[in-house]
């Protein structure tokens, strides 16, 4: 019996079906072990050596391998087909070779399928290859590069920038693009312009619209009617003038269907049509390749297998007919330059499997996006869509005035009648059908609109546009892009308002400092340039280890050269770097940057541990101080650090407003003796000047009791932490979306999200960790040494000396003399004392024995 490995059990069961009783099918559970979170995993000094940790959670899973290959001599790895899953089975076969349960009589094999079919799978079996080095080589260099940029550069940051969590490869250039695109919203000055349509009938009376092209015998654009002057005399030269027929031109077009999908494409696309994060897309996807019902979904493919091919033009003609089938099929050529990193397309596996008679137990998410995908590859082998464009040209006699009206019809949908793409933004495209008319035919004029417009500045990224331009940049790969626009949420970097990406201070203060001191390394050449390089080792062109060695050289270089600076140096960067979004102009025509409340002072950014904000120079003289976002033409008192008072509660007491070190808050009071008065800081979002009595009341009234749990009767809270605004119950906290929520969360809802977070693994409670065994006392000093597993691996624990056990060891096997002198050579290196010997209760004396009688 051979054992064989995949990633998730959903997998490894569907596998089993395939595969039968002379098949062992076990799961590693995705990868097994990875860098260490701490300094020395990559060492740069030893050409780049990784050290690399099983996971705690991972051990087990490898055991049960290991276990299964004492009765067989023979593995198949049959991870994914990409560079991930090669690297998961470098990972397994070295674990298992270092734990001897692979031998030199063991057989092992590599093998891939892009599909999860009976008839893929057992094909795979019968062609093994070894495992590709290259494109191992390729993970080896992505994950070196992400460790040393991760941990060599989020120091600087943290210690020059305050308040920011990390900085990444790949994630900061991702960033980068979102404040720059907020960053030109910002600096749009918007530009009126009128536009002029009229309303004619045809001498049949039939109505129909165009738009004005020729005026004063000029072709006019866009722009050209900037003010309503202009639009005046536009309608009037119309008023003016009868109108005929000069042209009807009819054209017949065809619009070709679009390919199937790539990883990249399907995130758009299920963000735009089913309102999917590419985050959720990818998890939905999985599951559908894992059930068998999906190829693979990392891919940047877009060739279709031949089978396939003909088993959707099959499909076709049962559903829609002879007339949707194309003459001969259609071949999409893949761009993707790196055959290694290119598969299939994503598509059924099954192509006559239609969305409603998917099997039961997927979820909602799963069912709509098979049902997209389903769609795009049938249409994608559709026969094309024939229309019939219309353009009829409308002058006046004197040939001063033109207009021009557009239609368009669509005389055989083809694919339309199945699929259409979605758009990010909304684009203009005239699809009304035009009445029959004839040149010359005498038109009249029913109603002349003029209408006012100002140019718009580009679109705010969505999630599905965000994915598009990295792609058409050539940051990150399929495999990364979901996880890049989770991170740089997840950091508190960007949030999303309105399905769209807008950029936090935080974010912006990091993409500021990056560009200003470590500029190349967030340069969209740059990236793309190490993406074609990695490309390049994966297709064994190049050596990973000279591609790190030219990257770390320079690279540490500037990190240390941006130690060296001082923060002041690093503050008056940012404040130039930043200063359009810092100190806008003022409407009173004073200097930006002059203090508006002592007048003497130079306004500068003050990084905190919550983004930052805006104070005086002259401080503690002068404590002016207001949120960046904050608008610089607010009356200066409504910041004074004196406290602006609100009003007064119920008992009188007065309820001021304040700024301190951290930025504003809200005080009931003032202190008395050493006593502090009760204080509440403003929520995420809220600016000082939004602030007012019945905000401040709110805010100091927190925690909120929302209502005893169902369940215990303990009380259920609501407040606002340093993570933002949450609810309680006992040790378990559950984070609410908005700060609002924390007002008006109910009973029911607050249950449901604390249900949830407890799913997820969530609350605060720190139990003391069980061992998993005692090995025994120690002989010396006495005491129990205890075996855990812990966070970075297993280890042996006496008093308060924790030793790692190496990774050589079996620490099922490890004996108590063994963990003896791991304990010892612990104590040595930390300098820590041993535990300290008992000593044992003094004996009580026998009646008429001396003190020394048992010597």
């Amino acid at each position: 019996m051979a054992v064989v490995v995949v990633e998730s059990p959903a997998k490894a069961k569907t596998i089993n079906k395939y595969l039968g009783s002379d098949y062992k099918v076990l799961a590693s559970y995705g990868h097994i072990r990875d860098l260490p979170a701490k300094d020395g995993s990559v060492n740069p000094d030893e050409d780049f050596a990784m050290q690399w940790e099983v996971d705690s959670k991972a051990a087990k899973h490898v055991k049960a391998i290991a276990d299964a290959l004492k009765d067989d001599d023979k593995l198949i790895l049959a991870t994914d087909p990409d560079r991930e899953g090669e690297a998961i089975s470098w990972h397994l076969l070295d674990t298992l070779r270092k734990r001897r349960a692979v031998k030199k009589s063991t057989a092992v094999e590599r093998v891939v399928f892009n599909a999860i079919t009976k008839s893929a799978v057992t094909d795979a079996m019968k062609n093994p290859r070894d495992i590709d080095q290259p494109l191992v080589d390729a993970y080896l260099a992505r994950r070196a590069l992400d460790y040393l940029v991760g941990f060599t550069l989020s120091p600087v940051l943290w210690r020059k920038l305050p308040g920011s969590r990390s900085a990444g490869r790949v994630q900061s250039v991702a960033l980068r693009l979102v404040v720059e695109r907020e960053q030109e919203i910002e600096k749009f000055k918007p530009q009126e312009y009128w536009s002029v349509t009229v309303t004619f009938a045809t001498p049949k009376g039939e109505e129909f619209e165009a738009r004005l092209t020729l005026l004063d015998g000029q072709k006019i654009d866009k722009l050209t009617l900037s003010d309503q002057g202009a639009a005046d005399h536009a309608v009037a030269m119309i008023a003016d003038r009868a109108f005929a027929v000069q042209s009807v031109e009819a054209k017949p077009a065809t619009r070709n269907p679009w390919p199937p999908f790539t990883t990249s494409t399907l995130q758009q696309e299920a963000s735009r049509k089913i309102s999917l994060s590419p985050a959720q897309t990818m998890r939905a996807a999985q599951k559908l390749y894992e059930e068998g019902h999906i190829t693979y979904m990392r891919t940047d493919g877009v060739d279709m297998a031949p089978e396939a091919v003909m088993a959707a033009r099959g499909t076709i003609k049962a559903l829609y007919g002879e007339a949707y089938v194309p003459s001969s099929p259609r071949m999409y050529k893949s761009k993707q330059k790196n055959a290694q990193e290119a598969h299939e397309c994503i598509r059924p596996t099954d192509m006559d499997l239609h969305p409603q008679r998917l099997p039961a137990g997927l979820g909602s998410d799963e069912k709509r996006l098979y049902d997209l995908i389903w769609k795009r590859s049938i249409a994608c082998q559709m026969a094309s869509a024939r229309l019939e464009r219309t353009t009829v040209e409308i002058n006046a006699p004197d040939g001063k005035v033109g207009l021009r009206a557009t239609g368009q019809v669509v005389k055989f949908d083809g694919f339309l009648k199945l699929y259409q793409e979605g758009r990010d933004d909304e684009q203009d495209e005239d699809s009304r059908r035009l009445p029959a008319m004839a040149a010359q035919d005498a038109l009249d004029k029913r109603k002349v609109n003029p209408e006012q417009h100002f140019t718009q500045p580009p679109p705010r990224f969505s999630e599905a546009s965000l994915v598009k331009r990295m792609e058409e940049l050539g940051i990150g790969r399929p495999s990364t892009y979901a996880s890049i626009i989770s991170v740089i949420q997840d950091r508190e970097y960007v949030s999303k308002d309105k399905g769209r990406l807008v950029p936090e201070d935080k974010g912006r203060l990091v993409t500021a400092f990056l560009e200003s001191f470590f500029e190349r390394y967030v340069e969209y050449d740059f990236t793309a340039e190490l993406e074609e390089s990695l490309d390049d080792v994966s297709g064994g062109r190049a050596d990973y280890k000279a591609l790190l060695r030219a990257f770390w050289d320079e690279f540490f270089r500037k990190c240390e050269e941006t130690k060296g600076l001082r923060n002041a140096e690093v503050i008056d960067r940012l404040n130039e770097e930043l200063a359009d979004f810092l100190f806008p102009p003022r409407e009173d025509g004073s200097p930006p940057r002059q203090c508006p409340l002592c007048s003497m002072g130079e306004l500068s950014l003050k990084p905190s541990k919550t983004g930052g904000f805006i104070g005086c120079s002259n401080y503690p003289e002068c404590r002016y101080t207001r949120s960046l976002d904050a608008d610089p033409n607010a009356p200066a008192e409504a910041a004074s650090p004196d406290g602006k008072i609100l009003g007064q509660d119920e008992n009188g007491v007065d309820i001021s407003l304040r700024t301190g070190r951290f930025g504003p808050y809200v005080q009931r009071g003032e202190a008395e003796g050493k006593e502090k008065p009760p204080r509440a800081s403003l929520p995420k979002g809220v600016s000082a000047e939004a602030v007012d009595l019945a905000l401040a009341l709110k805010l100091l009234s927190l925690p909120r009791e929302v209502g005893p749990h169902p369940d215990d009767g303990e009380m259920i809270t609501a407040g606002l932490g340093r993570y933002g605004p949450f609810v309680k119950h006992g040790s378990t906290y559950a984070n609410l979306p908005d700060a609002n929520e924390v007002f008006e969360v109910g009973l029911n809802r607050a249950v449901v999200l604390l249900a949830e977070k407890r799913e997820k693994g969530g609350g605060r409670t720190r139990t003391a960790a069980k061992p998993l065994k005692v090995l025994g006392d120690h002989p010396e000093e006495g005491g129990p040494i205890e075996l855990y597993s812990g966070r970075y691996g297993p280890y042996v624990k006496h008093g308060k000396i924790n030793a790692t056990i190496p990774k050589s060891q079996d620490p099922e096997a490890l004996t108590l003399e063994a963990a003896v002198t791991l304990i010892a050579e612990k104590a040595a290196k930390s300098g820590k004392k041993p535990a300290a010997k008992k000593k044992a209760a003094p004996k009580k004396k026998k009646a008429g024995k001396s003190d020394d009688s048992d010597a």
